[in-house]
């Protein structure tokens, strides 16, 4: 393998970056996406069972936003359990957005990838038709026209195989993202209708 990298030289370089970035980040988001890190299955209903008993505290509540990206969200709730419902749901929002744009961290540098590492590997492939055509103007070495095929060839293969990856991940890593919020928008609302019926039951008390 270091034979023919040193074969196809500097060409290569860029897409064996982009590969180690690519593979670092497909290693850290798995880590980090895990549904049970960002989405505890049990949380919701612990968090109902605290303020059935009315034991949600401020301590509580800063607990729970360290809890995980949920416990953010579902804090945000609790904080604003005595304002208004549009209030309250516009807070709701505005912490599901923050935790949406930290569950998408790195991911488009990782479509990125995916979608220039086949230009990469164009980019290897038109330096080695150059060589093919200087060594057909310099009398048509065979050595160099082998060469200079070999180059665009590797280079052609390896952004493919750079890139495929990485858009699979991407959008993988997207989809994910996209079921964990809308999971997250589903409990936080249910939260919400429990808060503002629990209040209008004492009003009507």
């Amino acid at each position: 393998m270091f034979a023919i990298v040193q074969a196809i030289g500097w060409p290569i370089w860029p897409l064996i970056i982009a590969s180690i970035i690519a593979l670092a980040l497909i290693i850290e988001r798995s880590a980090s996406l895990r549904r049970p890190r960002i989405v505890p299955a049990t949380l919701l209903q612990d968090v109902l069972s605290l303020h059935a008993r009315r034991q949600v505290t401020p301590e509580v509540i800063a607990k729970l936003e360290q809890n995980s990206p949920l416990g953010r969200v579902l804090a945000a709730a609790l904080r604003n359990e005595r304002a208004p419902r549009d209030i309250a749901g516009e807070a709701v929002a505005n912490a599901g957005s923050h935790v949406a744009h930290d569950l998408s961290r790195y991911l488009t540098l990782l479509g990125s990838i995916g979608s220039i590492a086949p230009l990469l590997g164009l980019l290897g492939t038109v330096v080695g038709m150059i060589e093919i055509f200087a060594s057909q103007q310099a009398g048509s070495s065979p050595q160099q026209l082998a060469h200079g095929i070999s180059i665009a060839l590797y280079c052609t293969a390896f952004g493919i195989i750079v890139a495929v990856p990485a858009v699979l991940f991407y959008r993988h890593f997207r989809t994910r993202v996209e079921d964990m919020l809308v999971d997250m928008e589903d409990q936080a609302q249910r939260l919400l209708d429990t808060l503002y019926n629990e209040r209008l039951m004492g009003r009507g008390g």
